[in-house]
This record gives structure tokens, C-alpha cells and sequence, in this order.
């Protein structure tokens, strides 16, 4: 298979091969920690997508009807290798990414749990089977695929999150069209590929690049029957307005806020760990990033202390060269963070550490911007407000536990939250009282494994479905109840009553 982050030009993958498409415009493809073109991807039409849609819908109906077993194996062989060359999907996702090898090789590591938890389809497709619910009739169901699927993924994660939905939606016997992010597109032309030499027939698997207009194509193609999106709440919301409104099924997973709150007894060197660690890996571009501690007055000093400490030992540079953090993915995303530092000072908090001042183990014209650390944020603050997917930790004090969980559910968000403390009746109020989807118990980025589901609530999450997990699978089918009765001779007549066990 020809890795894709070698070409000069990224092409479609449709019908089991690359593919140029027709439309003669690219868009450039960065090294984040040099700050250059690397290569090219190109930018599908609606048409375009259209035919990587038609392969989908070509290759549907012997999909859909392969077996259980076809397609068991299938994912037996793709997961081996996956694991074996997930070295090689590592340096790809440190190259157009940017994050350091370690976080993607993290990144997979997940990815790689839900196509471990898809080899469990089998079971989870079997249907319910009830005899003689009424006198001679048997009542059973059948879980189908709903057909051709579309999957929209984010930059942060161009291997995992595609990795959450297609085994699943494949699994399941649909057939997908994935649109990844233009600004790296290489993985999902990796996954695809490595999906073919792992025996996925032609056509089941379909990658188009491209923007809005490649989105929007997908979301309204009366072709596709569900959309899988994730990405920033804006456009969470435009996904699911515009594909229900064409009759789709939605789970579109948006943006996040996530705070992380730290009572007078918790262990502060955990929690200040806790706080660097999800704050300030993959240089915070994660949707469940702490972006947010809630420190109690009383230790609140302390705290901010601690935390500063630790960040004065991160190494922030090329993520080939064993740093902690690299660079930010454009450099009109790292200008956007960074101009956050200014509004902070401008509100009156405190910047702690300012992380335009980072020393650099990198290339200069690299999208750098180090750890920084604002502290007295007030809720007012766009910087507190705004979803900023940066390497930028803000401290907010509260009186104590109510006022924190007010802070919480005042949040348009309901990503994942996280409380750090020793008081377990405390942490059972908090689960309880809070208004988000994923919860941290002394755990700063509660993703949940695999065989359970993610996502968040309020403007996190549109639609109904978590993706992965359970949800997955029922996102990725249809039951159908079947209610069966096989006649003897000894039966008839006529009775216009309506149906009821006898």
C-alpha cells in the first residue's frame, strides 16, 4: 500500500483506489512544526461525492448480505494490522497533526479499542426472540444495517475518530463515505487502504476530502442514510439541522468547555498533575481537555502553585524530537489562541505563565505556543466563555462545592467535568447534581472504554445517540419485529377485533 503522506498530492480513495475526482482544486496540507506545505489534498465537488456515494450504494447490497462470520473476520484481520504497522500511522499523524509520537500513539491506542470492542458484533446484532407469545405465534427481531453511512471528522483526531464509527457502521454491514479534515487528510487514505489489504471489498469504504461543500453534499444526498459527525458546536448544530431536515439519523458530538473541580481535600499534587496532563496534551485540541479548574478559595493559591511549577518542565517543539507539546495545527489557529492572552489581561485575570514566551525546541517558522496558565478568570471572560482548543488553562475560584456545580450547569456545555477530591459523598453529589455526559471521579479526561459509549449532553451532543459502545451499534441499525405464525389446518375464521394474546 502506498503511504499517503509521501505523495505531492492526497487523492480521494473511492471503489477501492485513489481517485483524482473532478474538480481541480486543492487545498495546502502543513507540517505544523516546520510551518510549511508538505503536499496538496484535493477538494471534492458535490458531484464528486456523489460518485464515492454511488460506490457506497453499488457496494451495499453484498455487504449487507455478507456473513456474520465475513464480516467478523474481516475486522480479525484488520485489527492485526493495524496493530502491527501502527508505528507507521503514528509518524503521519505527528507530521500533518502535529502532536507529539507519543500522543499518537495514544491516539491509535484508543482507536484500536473499538475495533476490538466491533469483533463483539456478533453478539450484538443477534435480535430477541419470544415463543408463543400469544397461542401459536412467535415474536422475534432482526437488527439491519441502515445503509449508506457519511462520517465527518475533526483535525485533532484524524485517526481515532474515524476509528470510532466506520468499524462499527462496517461491522454492522453498512458502507460509509468518510470526509476527514482537509487540514490532515492523510490518515483516513491510510485507514482505507490498510482496510483493503485486510480484504474490505471495494466500495465499502469510501474517503473524500474536501470542505463545507463536501460536507454539505453528503448531509443532503438522498443516498446516504445517516451522518456521523464531530467537531465544534457551530457546526455540530448545521449538521443536524440540515441532515434531519433531509430525513437522516444524526449523531453529530460538538464542542466543550470542560471544567475540573478541586475541593479542599483532594490531593493537590494529583490534581495538579491531573491539570497539566489534560490541559496541555495533544497542545490541548481535545474536546475533552480540561480547559477550566474550579479551585476553592482556601487552596486555590496553593493550587495555581503547584501547577505553574510543573509547567516550567514542559518542552514544547517538534513532536519527533521527544517533547511534551507541539505545535498548534495552523498558524491562524495558534494567532486566534494566542490573542486569548490578551483579552485575559484585559479582563483582569492573571497570566501566570504566558506561553508566547516558551522556549522552543523546533523550527522558528513552527505554530508554536507553550502552556500558559491564567489565573482569576472571571466568568465573564471570553476567555472563560469560549471553547478556545489551545494549550491555555484558566483558574477560576469559587466559594466552595454549590457554587462550583452552578458554575457547571450554567455552561452551555455538557462535555465531561471532573472533581478531585478525598470525600466520597462528595463525589456522589457531583455525579449526581451535574449536568454533563461524561464524569471524572480524581480522572481529568473521563472518555469512556470502548464497550461503554461517548458523549456529552446540552450543546455537546445533537441527536440521541453516543457514538461507540452500545450506541454504535444501535445508531448503525434498524430493528425490525417480526410477529410469525405457521397455520394448521385446525385454524381460520374471520375476527375484525384488534389483535390480542390469547
Amino acid at each position: 500500500m502506498t503511504n499517503p503522506a509521501t505523495t505531492d498530492i492526497v487523492d480521494h480513495w473511492v471503489d477501492g483506489k485513489p481517485w483524482t475526482g473532478e474538480s481541480t482544486r486543492t487545498a495546502p496540507v502543513f507540517d505544523p512544526a516546520l510551518g510549511i506545505a508538505q503536499r496538496s489534498v484535493r477538494m471534492a465537488t458535490g458531484e464528486d461525492v456523489g460518485v464515492a456515494v454511488a460506490a457506497a450504494a453499488a457496494a451495499l447490497p453484498a455487504w449487507a448480505d455478507s456473513s456474520v462470520a465475513t464480516r467478523h473476520r474481516f475486522l480479525l484481520d484488520f485489527r492485526e494490522l493495524l496493530n502491527a504497522r501502527k508505528d507507521e500511522l503514528a509518524s503521519i499523524l505527528t507530521a500533518e497533526h502535529g502532536k507529539v509520537l507519543a500522543d499518537a500513539a495514544g491516539e491509535i491506542a484508543r482507536g484500536l479499542e473499538v475495533v476490538e470492542f466491533a469483533l463483539s458484533m456478533p453478539h450484538l446484532l443477534k435480535g430477541e426472540f419470544s415463543q408463543n407469545a400469544s397461542t401459536g405465534i412467535d415474536v422475534y427481531s432482526v437488527r439491519e444495517p441502515v445503509g449508506v453511512v457519511g462520517i465527518v471528522s475533526p483535525f485533532n483526531f484524524p485517526a481515532m475518530v474515524p476509528l470510532w464509527f466506520f468499524p462499527i457502521a462496517i461491522a454492522a454491514g453498512n458502507t460509509v463515505v468518510l470526509k476527514p479534515s482537509e487540514k490532515d487528510p492523510s490518515a483516513a487514505n491510510w485507514l482505507a487502504a490498510l482496510a483493503a489489504d485486510a480484504g474490505l471489498p471495494a466500495g465499502v469504504l469510501n474517503v473524500v476530502h474536501g470542505d463545507k461543500e463536501a460536507v454539505d453534499a453528503l448531509l443532503t444526498h438522498p443516498q446516504v442514510a445517516a451522518i456521523s459527525f464531530v467537531g465544534s458546536t457551530p457546526i455540530a448544530e448545521h449538521v443536524y439541522r440540515t441532515a434531519t431536515a433531509h430525513g437522516k439519523r444524526v449523531q453529530a458530538l460538538g464542542g466543550a468547555k470542560n471544567h475540573m473541580l478541586v475541593l479542599p481535600d483532594a490531593d493537590l499534587d494529583l490534581a495538579a498533575d491531573a491539570a497539566v496532563n489534560a490541559g496541555f496534551g495533544s497542545a490541548g485540541e481535545r474536546c475533552m481537555a480540561v480547559s477550566v479548574v474550579l479551585a476553592v478559595d482556601s487552596i486555590a493559591d496553593d493550587l495555581v502553585a503547584r501547577v505553574a511549577a510543573r509547567m516550567t518542565g514542559l518542552r514544547t517543539g517538534d513532536g519527533r524530537r521527544g517533547c511534551d507539546m507541539g505545535p498548534l495545527i495552523t498558524r491562524e489557529h495558534r494567532d486566534r489562541v494566542a490573542g486569548y492572552l490578551d483579552t485575559a489581561v484585559a479582563d483582569r485575570a492573571r497570566l501566570v505563565v504566558d506561553g508566547r514566551d516558551s522556549a522552543v525546541d523546533g523550527d522558528p517558522n513552527g505554530f508554536w505556543l507553550g502552556p500558559t496558565l491564567i489565573d482569576r478568570v472571571p466568568i465573564t471572560s471570553a476567555v472563560y466563555r469560549d471553547e478556545i482548543f489551545g494549550p491555555v488553562l484558566s483558574v477560576v475560584r469559587v466559594e466552595g462545592f454549590e457554587h462550583a456545580v452552578e458554575i457547571v450547569n450554567a455552561s452551555p456545555y455538557g462535555n465531561g467535568t471532573a472533581i478531585f477530591t478525598n470525600d466520597g459523598g462528595a463525589a456522589r453529589r457531583f455525579q449526581r447534581q451535574v449536568h454533563v455526559g461524561m464524569i471524572g471521579v480524581n480522572v481529568p479526561i473521563p472518555v469512556p472504554v470502548a464497550y461503554h459509549s461517548f458523549g456529552g449532553w446540552k450543546a455537546s451532543l445533537f441527536g440521541d445517540a453516543k457514538a461507540y459502545g452500545p450506541n454504535g451499534f444501535a445508531f448503525f441499525t434498524r430493528e425490525k419485529a417480526i410477529t410469525s405464525r405457521w397455520l394448521d389446518p385446525s385454524h381460520g375464521g374471520i375476527d375484525l377485533g384488534f389483535p390480542r394474546n390469547r
